[in-house]
């Protein structure tokens, strides 16, 4: 398939320099009115038909014979290994949302730690007045 063949297809003037967002929307512009499964039963040989050489015509432009600009495969490629697995936050932090209940837990437990090892050093002081532990 040439390329002229192809844009005209697909809406295009001949020779005419066409994006790869042109591209799809005119595609998907096409295929909505030509599909197959849309078109009444005496008509589905012929768009059938033109389905599959409007595809082809899509398939041409898309692979860079006739797409100019982002429409590279080697572009596309290069830019889903750019970015990877996208993040669900998009960078915003959890640190307050981990951070507070930790610092709950922690003080917590060293608070209830310190208030039993308290009544506990008041309890000796009361049972054995002379006794300091502090001293040998």
């Amino acid at each position: 398939m040439r390329g002229d063949e192809a844009r005209l297809l697909l809406g295009f003037p001949p020779n005419s320099p066409v994006t790869l967002s042109h591209v799809k929307a005119a595609y998907k512009r096409k295929a909505w009115e030509c599909h197959p499964d849309r078109v009444p039963v005496h008509e589905k040989l012929d768009a059938e038909s033109k389905f599959k050489s409007m595809s082809e015509a899509y398939d041409f432009l898309l692979n860079g014979h006739g797409a100019q600009g982002e429409g590279s495969s080697a572009a596309m490629y290069t830019r889903v290994v750019r970015t990877g697995v996208p993040s669900v936050r998009k960078g915003k932090s959890n640190a307050a949302l981990i951070g507070i209940p930790f610092f709950l837990i922690v003080g917590g437990t060293v608070g209830i730690g310190a208030i039993r090892a308290y009544r506990a050093y008041e309890k000796e002081k009361l049972e054995h007045p002379s006794h300091n532990p502090f001293l040998p």
